[in-house]
């Protein structure tokens, strides 16, 4: 309690501001690839997996490498400027993302919202770091974290509520959340970040990039990269592959659910809505980041880094190693826990050894690691998917390799008809058809890669942590 106590009231206000923008940040994440890409979504817009992996991969490198700059111009101009140019980017964002639906447009209105985001948090961080110190920072960003995931796990509801009117009305209700900030931003007192008044933008990109190729920092920066292509798949991938291929009757007979706001009629019966089972993430988070965070207080950061990074690669694998809704939820269990005990200490670790004056500067590093991973693992994933994990796309390549079709026929056949043609065609059920392509095609093998690229990050983290002991401040 004497931790939570010191913490100033800007610290508090950043973090209304923080899940406010969460809130309306994952009330789309959480369903944006089923609205970009899924085959069975009539009102969805269609794409491929690798139009959506290229999508992604523009969008991760736009909100994350834009703070490396950014987070420099916060520490130099204000914190406040810049939140309030942010909430105006991710309003006109979300209202092109909800008016647009060819690619280029589309495309343009993920951009506009990322890069909202981008400017958003080294603001919002760089004051929260301002009233934490060596003393309170665990809890302090654990806390952050917590709320972060609040607004996270409220995503999904809303999300739901809103989709049952329209797709358009998922992102013109998120654009109203996120312009409740303005309202904050009046509250807002701004903090001294430390960084001083001298300096122009050229100065100040200069400073960035000096600070950046410092060799510690990379080394981090590049195996946490690692961590994050592995962390992103849960949001990008794994919600394609429940819809296509996790069932989860057998939970919703067991608790005797019926279509409404969490369960949905779907060829298959009744089924659990992906995004509630993804939302078991930040509710596990926002019940237990607290405690979690307060009982690895007295682990390294660095060794904490690497436990969680080898838990969330075990949760990742079990998590699609099956098609039981029970396992799926075991493995996002798993998964929670290890990003619970590894994510908030790499920030940790980045403010405890930025130098004074330049604590947003070395938290928009933070941002690079995740743009490298979340960019490459987009476009890797939306090919890997399209190949091996795609049910519509395995429909297709069934009828041609198994069934005898000539391939000028199959060629012809949409991809949003790829399953009923299927079924058909072999006087299947939708489950007996994809209880078919499942066992005939393995696509739970693809999580392999993304586990294996996980365990690499966690022993090149432990090979870091060795390297680290010698360093002045080895006891970050």
């Amino acid at each position: 309690m004497d931790q939570v106590r010191s913490f100033t009231r800007p610290f508090w206000v950043a973090n209304i501001m923080e899940m406010l923008e969460r809130l309306a940040y994952y009330g789309v994440r959480v369903v944006i690839p089923i609205y970009i890409a899924s085959a069975e979504d009539p009102a969805g817009l269609h794409f491929t997996h690798t139009q959506k992996g290229t999508i992604f991969a523009w969008w991760a490198l736009m909100q994350c490498l834009l703070p490396i700059f950014t987070g420099g111009f916060a520490d130099r101009y204000g914190y406040k400027k810049t939140i309030a140019a942010s909430i105006t980017l991710k309003i006109v964002g979300y209202i092109l993302m909800a008016t647009q639906r060819e690619f280029g447009m589309f495309l343009v209105g993920c951009l506009t919202l990322a890069a909202g985001t981008a400017i958003f948090k080294p603001g919002v961080q760089g004051t929260l770091v301002q009233g934490l110190n060596r003393n309170n920072s665990s809890v302090g960003w654990g806390f952050f974290y917590q709320v972060v995931n609040i607004g996270g796990f409220l995503g999904p509801p809303l999300a739901g509520f809103l989709h049952a009117l329209s797709w358009p009305h998922v992102f013109y209700g998120c654009a109203i959340i996120v312009s409740l900030n303005y309202i904050s931003l009046f509250t807002y007192k701004e903090v001294d970040s430390g960084g001083g008044v001298r300096g122009n933008p050229w100065e100040v990109i200069k400073l960035t990039m000096v600070e950046f190729f410092r060799p510690r920092l990379l080394l981090f920066i590049g195996i946490m990269s690692g961590f994050w292509l592995m962390l992103n798949q849960l949001w990008d991938m794994l919600p394609n592959f429940i819809e296509d291929w996790v069932d989860t009757s057998g939970i919703v007979a067991a608790l005797g659910l019926n279509a409404g706001m969490m369960v949905a009629e779907t060829a298959r019966g009744l089924q659990i809505k992906q995004e509630w089972l993804i939302n078991l993430n930040p509710g596990l988070i926002v019940v237990f980041m607290i405690p979690v965070a307060a009982l690895v207080a007295r682990i390294r950061r660095l060794t904490s880094i690497v436990l969680g990074i080898l838990l969330a690669a075990l949760g990742l694998v079990v998590s699609g190693y099956t098609m039981s809704g029970a396992m799926c939820l075991f493995g996002i269990f798993l998964f929670s826990f290890g990003e619970m005990i590894s994510s908030p200490k790499m920030n940790e670790y980045l403010a405890i050894i930025a130098p004074p004056g330049k604590k947003a500067l070395y938290l928009g590093y933070a941002n690079m690691p995740m743009a490298i991973g979340w960019a490459y693992g987009s476009y890797m994933g939306g090919k890997i998917y399209d190949t091996l994990g795609d049910k519509a796309f395995l429909a297709l390549r069934y009828l041609r390799e198994n069934v005898g079709m000539a391939a000028d026929a199959v060629d012809k056949i949409k991809r949003t008809d790829a399953i009923s043609v299927l079924q058909t065609t072999l006087g299947k059920s939708p489950v007996e058809v994809t209880t078919l392509l499942w066992n005939t095609y393995h696509p739970y093998k693809l999580w392999y890669l993304f586990t294996a690229i996980g365990v690499v990050a966690a022993i090149g983290m432990m090979i870091y942590s060795q390297l680290a002991k010698k360093w002045a401040n080895y006891e970050a």
